[in-house]
């Protein structure tokens, strides 16, 4: 999926980071939201200080529903599909070194695992159950932070501070992802694992990093791009710890039928997609038909509400990317998300208009709000489905 925001195009601006109060493992970490104005790095302007929500349109049982907005700010450095590029300067603050033991790092702090690792986790706001913000491929939790938005949508709150003004948040640093920094580098906030890493393996260090953190569940789980696959398997994995999912223009295993005879080259391209910080080998990759499996033969899903939000916009790609393997991309990408949508009744399908892959970016008001309409739903609702849900990835029938 795209790359980093370039400042060749527009300057992504990013909420200040809120005061945590924990700094022992184990402890919560809370933390309040500063408002105002923020001048990002680079003189890209001040951040605006907190909006009101103003293009989350209605949301309907089991339909479309456009979003409408200006047109895209495609402006991305050069990845294709899955995560960052590297290519460009993102404005983003300059990486922080973590202390050798764990404690407080940047905005958040970091937690030990049973192995010994170590794993940034920013988590803000109260209440519950924690909604769970899980990254694309190659993505840091710096994702979640970031805005790049053009009227009507507002360019402040980002995705994480605006969940966090109405529910418990949390992100983390997978290990081998990429910063948001001048220039894009790996995060040095988690400790670095032996790569590729298998979705089960990503799901246990998921479980294990929020339980270090003292996150007691259940969960909301919100997954963007390939994330979707690990927010998908842990609710597979752990139903009593899901209270909701939502994906957020997610990956899922109908992509490789829907790409039939491309899936191996579209797989090779997310895993390696020619960017400098690819060539150490710390760069996280994925076994990608082990993920498709996992998910297809794992258990069901529990009865839990969801949402799905999609973008309108191509991906953006790097020059020299092979034409017709986006035009099949693109292709089965519709598919893929009729598909999430048909993993329970009642499920909303959000159109995020004008958006690309990176929605939580473009419009992180429309996250937010559909993050708030699950929330209300685990909260309050009935079970989102009455039937049991299909085994694994397929589609209610």
């Amino acid at each position: 999926m795209p790359g980093l925001p370039d400042r060749r195009h527009a300057a992504a601006k990013t909420d200040a980071p809120e005061t945590d109060g924990a700094e022992a493992d184990g402890a919560e970490a809370d933390g309040a939201e500063a408002d105002g104005a923020v001048e990002p790095p680079g003189g890209a302007g001040p951040v605006e200080g907190p909006a009101a929500r103003g293009n989350t349109g209605r949301m309907g049982r089991g339909r479309l529903v456009r979003v409408p907005r200006g047109p895209a700010a495609v402006a991305v450095g050069g990845l294709l599909l899955l995560g960052p590029s590297g290519v460009g300067a993102p404005a983003a603050p300059p990486p922080t070194t973590p202390p050798a033991t764990s404690g407080r790092v940047d905005g958040g702090r970091q937690v030990t695992l049973p192995d010994g690792r170590k794993i940034y986790v920013d988590c803000r706001g109260h209440g519950s159950p924690t909604v769970v913000l899980e990254s694309g491929i190659h993505d840091s939790s710096d994702v979640w932070s970031l805005t790049e938005t053009r009227p009507p949508v507002p360019s402040s709150p980002a995705t994480l501070p605006g969940i966090a003004r109405g529910a418990r948040v949390c992100t983390y640093d997978r290990p081998g992802t990429i910063r948001y920094t001048t220039p894009p580098t790996l995060t040095d906030r988690s400790t670095p694992v032996a790569m590729p890493r298998s979705l089960p393996a990503l799901v246990t260090e998921l479980d294990q990093t929020l339980t270090a953190a003292g996150e007691k569940g259940p969960y909301l789980l919100v997954g963007h791009s390939f994330g979707g696959m690990i927010t998908r398997l842990y609710a597979q994995t752990h139903p009593e710890r899901t209270a909701g999912l939502v994906f957020v223009d997610a990956f899922g295993p109908e992509i490789r039928d829907g790409l039939g005879a491309d899936w191996p080259a579209y797989a090779r391209l997310v895993n390696r997609p020619g960017v400098p910080v690819e060539k150490d080998p710390d760069f996280e990759t994925i076994d990608l038909d082990g993920a498709m499996a996992a998910v297809e033969k794992g258990p069901r899903l529990p009865p839990v509400p969801m949402a799905v939000i999609s973008k309108t916009e191509p991906f953006a790609v790097a020059p020299g990317t092979p034409s017709t393997l986006m035009k099949a991309v693109e292709a089965a990408w519709p598919r893929l998300q009729g598909g999430l949508v048909t993993l329970g009744p009642n499920t909303p399908h959000v159109l995020a208009t004008g958006s690309d892959h990176y929605v939580q970016l473009h419009d992180p008001d429309l996250v937010t709000a559909t993050v708030d309409l699950v929330l209300n739903r685990a909260r309050h609702g009935p079970a989102a489905r009455s039937e049991e849900a299909p085994t694994g990835g397929s589609p209610a029938r």
